[in-house]
């Protein structure tokens, strides 16, 4: 980064704050206007939009920031990316990139003139058009905004590993108040100035959310400073509500921070420093609705929360607004900001940079464009082999973990992919991945620490909200990963995957927008294998949230051992545009099918384990034994021994599924079976018995609307745990082997009479085991030492 501590002059100075109110015009143009976009003849209500939305309180700062950054790009010559956090000011990102010139490059129906002027205010918050926030439309957004708190993760994401860029990221003062964004200022500890760029929050004190004043805006400026300070940052101040001084204040602090950023980069990249950086924050405060309507109808709005959204609301039915409205508009000069044809004046792009330097335009923010396809190794390297089902065990994540870290070992030089993890690395069994690469670590270190490193991929740290959004903002800028996290705390980023699922929708409906890499989720140390730490981890039901979310976008899988999870976790990282969950769990698990099968059954989706069942007799099935997830599989497998012990004259047929989405009808999702597969598959009119690793309702959900459905039978996790023994949390959750084979009794036809004997000898079972656990602490071990001998 080049250096200019030279104080603006006065014809820059002129320039800026034209660049300002052209924006400012601009964004309150899109909340009102619907008509006579340059006031070329006096406002009247048939000029204004009947529905008034969007946000007008934090446009002019966020106008402001925009225009500042114009002038560091372009007088430094930066590659420079910002992440919007007060995401509803959408108008003001909006007017910036059409001022830039690339909202009119990525639409070219809204030109950069007054007809695309008025198609501009037009489609703002309106039908058919464009929303309020800065959503996938708007060109240069990485961030929607619409949630407030994860502004700051999704910008150290974006510069991890992108050591030339700056990331900017303006965060609102109301939004500074989640938890999240608190989180977030920790971020700089796993910052490497060497390998990562750069990134300059933004804090934005405009006093107020929508109806409360906010918390960091009234601390006194000293306590301020120390939480910042206490953070790790080194705070500089804009404040006022005097344009020229705010522009100058601004152009200072501006350089003053990238002289800052400039030379802790230098002095670890070139000097070796490796004591960890104080990075700058600037803080800006300025008046909430700032060149808005000081009062109206008598109250102050200007510097209050009544201009959080939209100051004049009644401007179409009262005479005395719409004239104040356009004393506003009219305040911002447009006639010197635009010529004749509407066209933005050289005064008022003077500041703006040129071609992919504009923020509007850099290909960091639209990733797929940088997008390079993930090297991932021969899976035969890893697979596990496999002589006879269910002879042996392996534990799937540690068979995956050596998967993973050949990847790191083969992106070493470009750095695109990497690990997230709130400190469950190791214990989820994936540890191989230090072999070739550290923790991410930027703070003090001990010589008993292990697997820490400045420069390390596997980024661990004990919040889901840092590892979610420091992955959107990697993936969003082209790069790659995976989010490893235990099942039941995954439900902490909830509100975060719907975001992101949203986004990758809406992105898929706009052809400019290239495809990124995939949001992946490997769950693990799952419900079934929680029975030391208790009910409190003991929750599936990630899964049921996710398929909610758009049949587009989702996709589910429930690999039953390790060589399946190879096959599936080869096909998520390369896939793009998608949210993948993965659930697998970590403790030794049987081997049930080889590399080449586990492929194959993937590819299906869902399929007969033909040599599990009498399939090979060729005996019609009286029953069909189905399973989802590794832990009902094995339970699954054991009813089908007993059954084929007990009753060998019963026709029994299982099916493993491992994708989820395979159940739903083929015009409900992409993956999809259609009537006849399905059919074929669990047949028209046998009793299915079903064991799934969740809750039970999900597969009645999926597979409601297929023939047979009155003949399923739904066995699965019932909110029923302790920390007791892994059998007995099945027997808890009558997912057990022995209820399973009672269920098939109790649902095949005549098969009750005759089968009395076995089904009170199953029943006798489970009596059994309650005695025994409770003795002895331990599983029967009928169970315990079981293997598969079909």
């Amino acid at each position: 980064m080049a250096t200019d501590r030279s104080e603006p002059a006065e014809e820059e100075l002129a320039a800026l704050d034209a660049h300002w109110r052209a924006a400012n015009y601009l964004s309150a143009g899109q909340i009102y206007l619907l008509g006579n976009p340059l006031l070329r003849e006096p406002l009247t209500a048939r000029h204004i939009k009947p529905r008034l939305l969007g946000h007008w309180g934090t446009a002019p700062g966020l106008n402001l920031v925009h225009t500042h950054l114009n002038r560091v790009i372009q007088n430094r010559g930066l590659d420079a990316i910002c992440v919007w956090g007060p995401g509803h000011g959408g108008p003001a990102v909006m007017a910036n990139s059409w001022l830039d010139g690339s909202f009119s490059e990525t639409y070219p129906d809204v030109g950069r003139d007054a007809e695309g002027m008025g198609r501009l205010f037009h489609r703002f918050s309106f039908p058919g058009g464009m929303p309020s926030h800065v959503a996938p439309d708007v060109p240069g957004s990485i961030h929607e905004g619409g949630e407030l708190g994860y502004s700051l993760a999704h910008a150290y994401g974006a510069a991890l590993d992108s050591p030339g860029v700056l990331v900017a990221c303006v965060i609102g003062d109301g939004e500074a108040e989640t938890g999240p964004l608190a989180a977030s200022w920790h971020s700089n500890k796993f910052l490497d100035p060497v390998h990562d760029g750069a990134v300059l929050p933004v804090l934005h004190l405009n006093g107020y959310k929508i109806a409360n004043p906010t918390v960091l805006a009234r601390l006194p400026q000293r306590e301020l400073d120390e939480l910042l300070r206490g953070y790790g940052h080194e705070p500089l101040h804009v404040e006022g509500d005097d344009p020229m001084r705010v522009h100058q204040a601004m152009a200072r602090a501006m350089d003053d921070a990238l002289d800052r950023i400039a030379e802790n980069q230098r002095a670890a990249r070139e000097d070796g420093v490796t004591e960890r950086p104080r990075w700058p924050v600037i803080v800006l405060r300025t008046p909430k609705g700032w060149t808005g309507p000081a009062e109206v109808d008598g109250l102050p709005v200007e510097g209050t929360w009544r201009s959080h959204q939209v100051p004049l609301a009644g401007v179409r039915e009262n005479p005395e607004h719409l004239r104040q409205l356009e004393r506003w508009l009219r305040s911002y000069r447009p006639e010197e900001l635009f010529d004749d044809e509407g066209r933005p004046s050289p005064q008022v792009l003077a500041c703006v940079p040129e071609g992919t330097a504009r923020l509007g335009a850099n290909p960091r923010a639209n990733g797929g464009t940088l997008l390079r396809k993930l090297p991932t190794p021969r899976l035969e390297e890893f697979g596990v082999h496999v002589g006879k089902p269910g002879a042996a065990t392996h534990e799937p994540t540690k068979v995956l973990g050596s998967f993973l870290a050949r990847i790191l070992r083969d992106t070493a030089e470009r750095r695109d992919f990497r690990l997230f993890g709130p400190d469950e690395t190791a214990s989820n069994r994936l540890g191989a991945v230090y072999d070739a690469t550290g923790n991410a670590w930027r703070a003090a270190t001990l010589g008993t620490d292990e697997h820490l490193a400045r420069d390390g991929r596997v980024m661990e740290v004990l919040s889901e909200h840092l590892c979610q959004g420091w992955l959107e903002g990697y993936l969003l800028t082209g790069r790659h990963g995976l989010f490893a996290s235990y099942e039941a705390f995954v439900h902490i980023v909830d509100s975060m995957v719907n975001q992101h699922a949203k986004w990758l929708e809406s992105s898929e409906k706009l052809p400019w927008r290239r495809p990124i890499a995939s949001l992946n989720y490997l769950l693990t140390s799952h419900v079934w294998r929680q029975d030391h730490n208790g009910f409190s981890h003991q929750d599936p039901g990630f899964v049921d949230h996710v398929l909610n979310k758009s049949p587009d976008v989702v996709r589910v899988y429930l690999p039953p051992d390790a060589n399946t999870l190879l096959a599936v976790t080869e096909h998520v990282l390369h896939s793009q545009d998608h949210v993948n969950v993965v659930v697998a769990g970590k403790q030794p698990c049987f081997d049930w099918l080889s590399l080449e099968d586990a492929r194959a059954h993937c590819a299906r989706g869902a399929g007969v384990w033909d040599w599990a069942g009498s399939e090979h007799t060729g005996r019609e099935p009286d029953v069909v034994l189905a399973a989802a997830g590794d832990v009902p599989t094995q339970e699954v497998m054991a009813a089908a021994g007993l059954l084929r012990h007990h009753l060998p004259d019963l026709g029994v047929r299982v099916v493993n599924v491992v994708d989820m989405a395979a159940l739903m009808p083929q015009d409900r999702h992409p993956h999809g079976m259609s009537d006849a597969e399905y059919d074929a598959l669990f047949t028209r009119h046998r009793p299915v018995i079903f064991a799934y690793h969740g809750y039970p309702w999900l597969i009645h959900r999926l597979a409601y609307r297929r023939n047979g459905h009155a003949q399923l039978h739904v066995r699965g996790y019932q909110e029923s745990g302790t920390t007791t023994t892994p059998f007995d949390m099945v027997v808890r959750n009558d997912l057990d082997r022995f209820r399973l084979v009672m269920d098939v009794i109790d649902r095949v036809p005549g098969l009750g009479v005759r089968a009395v004997g076995v089904r009170q000898a199953m029943a006798d079972a489970r009596e059994r085991h309650h005695a025994w656990v409770r003795e002895h602490g331990t599983d029967l071990p009928e169970v315990a030492d079981w293997t598969w001998s079909g």
